[in-house]
């Protein structure tokens, strides 16, 4: 690495893909303007979020996400197992724990090589979603009709670490989610803007799902949607808290455990390593 790039690893979740950068020795950072040039699919490298790895006083890293636009994510499924895999493969192990602005998370290798992640407990209260008022986060007062004029309505709200909207529909592909999901994202509802899931019940063990995400738009898979909506459907009583998530990148195993916590059990991938030429903005 010469002082004017930086090394970095490309990896995926089921499609849902990251830059990530080890800053642990030197505490290396990435201004907003910077995270999202590297994110640019057409001048940067490419990515969903822009993953920094930097030491943690409690657990073995601290791992900052930042999304397309710059701004910051409290969490994200599918980069912790990516992490987790590129640290059991480098420095071996089957355990570990990742620090998140979300709490620490406890990852796992499993024997058929995917990795578990312990996602902490879905906060519920509307304050905690948030909501810009009070209502029952388990039928949220909220209609929304798309350009194309269909409607979506009482959204359950869970927040997983980030804020999350699910809607319950009979054709998860039938939604223009890209005219709609910007729509929701920037509803004076949520104050902190909003992810939106919507989200097709196959049976009671296998669930289709569609996500826009809040600064990145739609993504192939979303690890703390797959969450939410496993939180959603089994409130609802749609599921009995395990379920296969099915997004356009693949599938995760989910399941709200007995302790309250929501497990995601998944794959991660390695594409391919490189450097970013430094341009101002890294530190």
């Amino acid at each position: 690495m010469s002082a004017q790039t930086r090394n970095f690893v490309k990896m995926h979740g089921l499609g849902n893909d990251f830059v990530i950068f080890d800053g642990r020795r030197d505490g290396f950072a990435l201004e907003p303007a910077a995270a999202a040039a590297v994110a640019d699919r057409h001048f940067g490298v490419g990515c969903d979020q822009v993953i920094t790895l930097l030491p943690s006083a409690r657990a073995d890293l601290y791992m900052r996400i930042q999304n397309p636009d710059g701004s910051e994510a409290g969490a994200c499924g599918n980069a912790t197992r990516c992490v987790a895999n590129l640290i059991f493969d480098a420095d071996g192990g089957e355990r570990m724990t990742i620090e998140t602005k979300n709490g620490v998370l406890p990852c796992r290798r499993e024997a058929d090589g995917r990795i578990t992640v312990d996602m902490g407990a879905p906060k519920l209260e509307w304050r905690e979603i948030p909501l810009a008022r009070a209502m029952d986060t388990l039928d949220v007062e909220f209609t929304i009709q798309s350009p194309a004029g269909f409607t979506l309505a009482a959204p359950v709200a869970v927040n997983m670490g980030n804020p999350h909207a699910v809607f319950f529909v009979a054709n998860a592909d039938a939604i223009d989610l890209a005219a709609v999901g910007p729509m929701i994202e920037h509803d004076p509802l949520f104050p902190e803007r909003v992810n939106v899931s919507v989200a097709e019940v196959k049976n009671r063990e296998l669930i289709r799902l569609r996500v826009w995400e809040r600064g990145a738009g739609i993504t192939l898979a979303c690890g703390s949607a797959a969450c939410a909506v496993t939180v959603a459907a089994t409130r609802r009583g749609i599921i009995d808290g395990h379920a296969t998530v099915i997004m356009d990148g693949g599938a995760l195993d989910m399941r709200w455990a007995e302790d309250g916590h929501v497990l995601m059990t998944g794959p991660a991938a390695l594409s391919f390593r490189g450097a970013w030429a430094l341009h101002g903005g890294g530190r």
